[in-house]
């Protein structure tokens, strides 16, 4: 990196949200940006997770951008390589690599209150950004159970998203611990090679078969010639998994027909009684992710593999004991515990406005505005933020609504400061600060809205949860309702913050109304505090603090909009349509 080195916006990791945020940049003619990736290449978690037998279980022709179209997946659920060599090309189409930094983890992000930017320092040196976006995302981080003994286990340890592929598992005693997505896959990619497999399940899954196939050499030239098809499928695709998501949120009863399907699947496949007792979940489906797979239940009725109906709790030498007492030797223990979801640990190295970190100010449970904006961190946006992700369709339909917002967050920018010199020098900077009413709101009502969903209903503790049980995870409505709720940012829910001695015009009293999560329409928030009310400016860490009134969000808007649809190049239509 450059010595003092400036630019206008820092975007962390490049996963799916990195490098969608640097296409959404470069489509809205923004080229002073840097991408900050800690490995050695882009990917993210499709780089990381190269376990036998990964795969996406979203379809491949929704698990994609709309704005880059892929004719020639080779099957309908994708594996690791091919997505993977997907977000090579995308970087490479729309001519990223300029921008990304490899090898640069990112250490600590602090926010400078005298010159309205952030800096950052990274493992190849330091920069500063008006903006920063984090995109991170919640699968990067691998979570490992502290187990009694662990440290002295004689044999190899790793886990799913860190695969040692220079271990041979052929003849050996493997002890696969956990059974979420990634496991129901390794387990049957395995289970020939091994001598013997041990599965310690403390909770069953709910899994229904993959209707995995290859997609036929016409149907890709089909696609490539008339690309209105490929739409076409993405379309029907995205459609059917909107109409299913009332079942999730709303009437999670009507899921019991899905748990029947389920049970059947199983029991083709699993004679045993004894195992199927084992196999069968006591919580509604739906309620933790629903897997999917054709090749789980097979690989666990084989002679060579024991089910451990308990969680792993103490290793001893090379014997491991479970909670129930059962005991199994063991030469490697595999890991899939999942990810620090909730516990992000990029949150710990984020310091605000007020000196605190992310991890700090969300100790309670994560919480942003529209997912995106944490009150107290100034420019500064997560993607697949709090309660952004979803049970049953893409988690690319989410960070494209993120990218609409982020665009017009920037725009919004524009607009109330004037831009920066060179090196960051001079200029109006301005800043925008989530309002603590405004993100308390939001998140009072989305989790208002989660009551009734099946996964605060259904009966089970999963990773959607937090430590106090609260769901900070998943957004309980539609793609299409989040899309809505992120088209454009409403100033009425910010606070603008200037550089001290830069003179504000045209700001006065005023509010609107409170936030609405996924209710048709984004319509402001109710304006912070007794200085909001009266028009008074409030200092913070040496910045002045100014509250923008409803109608002057409104004029901003305005005159951003018809350069920002321009400029957006169509990057604003329902995803599901695209």
């Amino acid at each position: 990196m450059a010595e003092h080195e400036h630019v206008r916006v820092a975007v962390i990791g490049s996963g799916f949200g990195g490098l969608g945020a640097a296409v959404r940049l470069r489509r809205e003619g923004i080229t002073d940006f840097a991408v900050l990736e800690r490995a050695d290449s882009v990917g993210g978690t499709w780089r990381d997770n190269s376990y036998p037998g990964c795969a996406c279980d979203v379809p491949s022709h929704l698990y994609s951008f709309s704005f880059a179209p892929n004719p020639d997946w080779p099957r309908t659920f994708s594996g690791q390589r091919h997505i993977r060599a997907y977000l090579e090309h995308v970087t490479d189409l729309f001519g990223l690599r300029p921008h990304i930094r490899l090898d640069s983890e990112v250490k600590l992000v602090t926010w400078d209150a005298e010159n309205l930017r952030w800096t950052i320092e990274t493992t190849r040196g330091s920069l500063t950004a008006d903006v920063v976006v984090s995109a991170t995302g919640p699968l990067s981080d691998p979570k490992v159970p502290g187990i009694p003994g662990l440290e002295s286990f004689p044999g190899k340890v790793f886990h799913s998203a860190r695969w040692d592929h220079d271990h041979d598992l052929r003849g050996k005693r493997v002890a696969v611990v956990g059974t979420g997505a990634s496991a129901i896959q390794i387990v049957p990619a395995i289970q020939r090679e091994v001598g013997r497999l041990t599965l310690f399940q403390r909770t069953p899954p709910w899994v229904m078969p993959r209707m995995d196939r290859a997609i036929s050499g016409a149907e890709r030239w089909l696609h490539r010639s008339v690309p209105f098809t490929s739409r076409l499928r993405r379309g029907l695709l995205w459609g059917i998994r909107e109409l299913q998501v009332q079942a999730f949120t709303k009437h999670p009863d009507e899921l019991g027909l899905v748990e029947q399907l389920a049970k059947r699947n199983m029991a083709r496949a699993v004679k045993d009684p004894a195992l199927r007792a084992k196999l069968t979940p006591d919580y509604r489906i739906g309620c933790k992710r629903i897997l999917l797979s054709s090749t789980y239940y097979p690989a666990l009725a084989r002679p060579n593999v024991d089910v451990v109906a308990s969680g792993l709790s103490e290793i001893r030498g090379s014997t491991l004991v479970a909670a129930d007492g059962t005991e199994a030797e063991a030469d490697v223990i595999i890991f899939g515990t999942g990810f620090h979801v909730t516990d992000m640990p990029i949150a710990e190295r984020v310091v605000g406005a007020d000196g605190r970190t992310l991890a700090e100010s969300w100790k309670n449970g994560m919480q942003a505005l529209r997912g995106t904006a944490a009150a107290g961190f100034p420019n500064f946006m997560t993607i697949i933020g709090p309660n952004t992700g979803l049970g049953n369709s893409s988690m690319i339909l989410m960070i494209e609504s993120q990218l609409n917002y982020m665009a017009d967050y920037l725009r919004q920018l524009d607009v109330l400061g004037v831009p920066p010199g060179p090196q960051g020098t001079g200029g109006g900077r301005t800043a925008l600060d989530a309002r603590p009413a405004a993100v308390e709101d939001w998140n009072r009502k989305v989790q208002e809205r989660m009551k009734r969903t099946v996964w605060n209903t259904g009966g089970c503790t999963s990773w959607y949860l937090d430590a106090s049980g609260r769901n900070t995870t998943v957004w309980p409505g539609t793609t299409t309702e989040f899309r809505t709720a992120t088209r454009r940012v409403d100033l009425a829910e910010y606070e603008v913050v200037r550089k001290p001695g830069v003179r504000v015009t045209g700001v006065g009293a005023g509010s609107a109304k409170a936030a609405e999560p996924g209710a048709g329409g984004v319509k402001g928030a109710e304006s912070a505090g007794s200085g909001a009310k009266s028009g008074a400016k409030s200092t913070v860490s040496g910045a002045k603090k100014t509250s923008l009134p409803a109608r002057t969000a409104k004029q901003s808007a305005r005159a951003t909009g018809k350069s920002a649809a321009t400029r957006a190049g169509g990057a604003q239509q329902s995803e599901g349509a695209a």
